[in-house]
């Protein structure tokens, strides 16, 4: 169930990109009185799911679904309409605008996308404002995994800044890490300053783990809830409770707890809790999964979260900014993947873009990486590589600067080249998510 929905998720916001992106296309050539005979999402070979003519355009939705596509009459595309290029040109086609009607028409789609998702900031932050947790908050430091433990941070640091620049929204500090390719981390450690400097073929073991949990925060350890068949509820733990220690060792956070009470699998522990003024020693049978069945108290317990509210006023160059960091960010993680070793192998595909929405339903989390995913398509599409947008607006730029179009026959074979390397990509990006599942 919970892959269905990340599926269902994943389509939606796709088709809704989609739809959008060609709906750029569609609107600049109208403005132009350029014929579009074909308004599609997802592709068609063969046969269509639905289609439908309205006036000289022909709505469809086709049953492949990578993508969607306007065919523009006069245009070399995916259609590969070679017998309509034979014909001489007409007022109405693309072939026959002016070169900068021609770069707008191009340009639209990535335009409506970068403008959607700054529609869907400027919502998103009038309805609902931003939370986040302050780095200043996280006052137990910081629990982390092998990879951060290799960087050099250890449990309980309490993280300054990351290149003498201090980072305020403590999520956002692996980011930064990995996207900036920092160099030096300052963390208070046993109420010392540390400067650490973080080791070569670092950041490109993070890009390729691909997780943000590297670094996490440190909670003490308060009994919030417990499972179904939690041995600590049968135990006679109650909500509530601080758990302080097993047997004789202190432990004074949920981390610590953690990594300790699996060394006792199938065995009987003491297992130490404050209630109240009284501290309790309560017996326990750890099963064979090493865990007692018990859910910590969430953050908002121990930390206060900084707010922001705007107003839709307010909201407007909220959205844009957010919208110029995402690009921002994309952007150096396309950099990453030239400039760290084997960070090629973390590029993924519909399996990586589907795992990055939530198990169950959350519009919050669907709109924003819908935000997210329109920012990436937009840039993907601009890339000059011919049969995307990028590689018609590279050879439009030609034609403006040297005052000469490529022929039709040099077009054509520029699409078909393109196709192969878009084909390539698509089988290597899949071919990668593919190959994790077996790791």
């Amino acid at each position: 169930m919970e892959i269905f929905i990340k599926i269902i998720q994943l389509l939606l916001s796709l088709s809704i990109l989609v739809i959008f992106h060609e709906l750029g296309h569609f609107i600049a050539a109208k403005i132009f009185q350029t014929r579009v005979e074909k308004f599609y999402l997802f592709f068609n070979p063969w046969f269509s799911l639905f289609k439908i003519k309205k006036g000289e355009t022909e709505y469809g939705i086709g049953w492949l679904p990578l993508g969607g596509y306007v065919k523009i009459s006069g245009m070399i595309d995916e259609s590969m309409d070679r017998e309509q290029m034979k014909q001489s040109p007409q007022p109405w086609e693309f072939r026959s605008k002016p070169a900068w009607q021609r770069l707008i028409i191009m340009l639209g789609g990535v335009t409506v996308n970068i403008l959607l998702a700054i529609l869907i900031y400027i919502v998103m932050l009038s309805a609902i404002g931003e939370q986040y947790l302050p780095t200043s908050e996280v006052k137990y430091g910081i629990t982390v995994d092998s990879l951060a433990f290799k960087m050099g941070l250890r449990n309980g640091d309490k993280i300054l800044s990351i290149d003498n620049k201090l980072v305020d929204d403590f999520a956002a500090i692996p980011k930064v890490i990995i996207l900036e390719e920092a160099k030096t981390i300052q963390v208070v450690r046993d109420s010392v300053n540390v400067n650490i400097r973080i080791p070569d073929g670092i950041i490109s073991k993070l890009i390729s783990q691909k997780s943000p949990d590297f670094i996490s925060f440190r909670i003490p350890f308060e009994v919030g809830d417990f499972t179904k068949t939690s041995p600590a509820k049968k135990a006679g733990f109650k909500v509530n409770d601080k758990i302080i220690g097993i047997n004789d060792s202190l432990l004074g956070y949920f981390d610590q707890f953690r990594s300790i009470i699996g060394q006792f699998k199938n065995k009987n522990v003491l297992v130490n809790v404050v209630r109240c003024k009284d501290t309790l020693k309560i017996p326990v049978t750890v099963p064979n999964e090493g865990l007692i069945g018990v859910y910590p108290k969430g953050p908002s317990n121990y930390f206060i979260l900084k707010e922001k509210q705007y107003n839709l006023i307010t909201a407007i160059p909220a959205g844009f900014s957010k919208a110029y960091d995402g690009v921002g960010n994309y952007l150096k993680s396309i950099k990453l993947l030239f400039s760290q070793e084997k960070a090629y192998e973390s590029v993924g595909g519909f399996i990586s873009i589907g795992s990055i929405f939530p198990s169950t339903w959350d519009w919050q989390a669907f709109w924003s990486l819908t935000a997210f995913l329109s920012i990436m398509l937009a840039i993907l599409n601009v890339l000059p590589i011919p049969a995307l947008d990028g590689g018609h607006v590279m050879f439009l730029f030609y034609e403006i600067i040297f005052r000469r179009k490529p022929s039709d026959k040099f077009m054509e074979y520029a699409q078909y080249v393109g196709m192969a390397i878009l084909f390539a990509l698509l089988l290597f990006a899949n071919g990668n998510d593919i190959m994790k599942l077996f790791k």
